[in-house]
């Protein structure tokens, strides 16, 4: 192999590398408290309870609305999740919204839902 065809194999990984950690950096979405879900400029996670002071969900056009509440802070945000209410949504222990703040909407618009319910081994304990 002479020296031409090593430079272009070696910059053709290189940049098949640079390109692979941007698709990566670029996919992976960050876990935030609804604080700084508020103020972010991506898309983000959000965990959190369903807000018992909140309005109960309900569907509003083609939105399913419902109140998230942070666990630690006990700050709380409303949610709009462009969809049907989820299966297995009032069994949730845990939902985490992914999406991104809309401030003229004042709500967390939500483009996938996360429910985590409670294991059937934690109903033995």
């Amino acid at each position: 192999m002479n020296f031409n065809k090593k430079y272009y194999l070696i910059m053709l990984i290189v940049a098949f590398l640079a390109y692979a950690a941007w698709a990566f950096t670029d996919s992976v979405t960050p876990y935030v408290g609804i604080a700084a879900a508020r103020t972010a400029k991506q898309s983000v996670q959000v965990k959190g309870l369903l807000n018992p002071a909140a309005q109960p969900p309900h569907q509003e056009g083609g939105d399913f609305v419902f109140g998230l509440m942070d666990e630690e802070t006990g700050e709380t945000m409303t949610v709009r999740y462009h969809s049907e209410e989820p299966d297995r949504f009032k069994e949730a222990h845990h939902i985490v919204a992914i999406g991104t703040y809309a401030n003229d909407k004042d709500a967390f618009v939500a483009d996938k839902l996360l429910i985590k319910c409670p294991s059937k081994y934690e109903k033995q304990k």
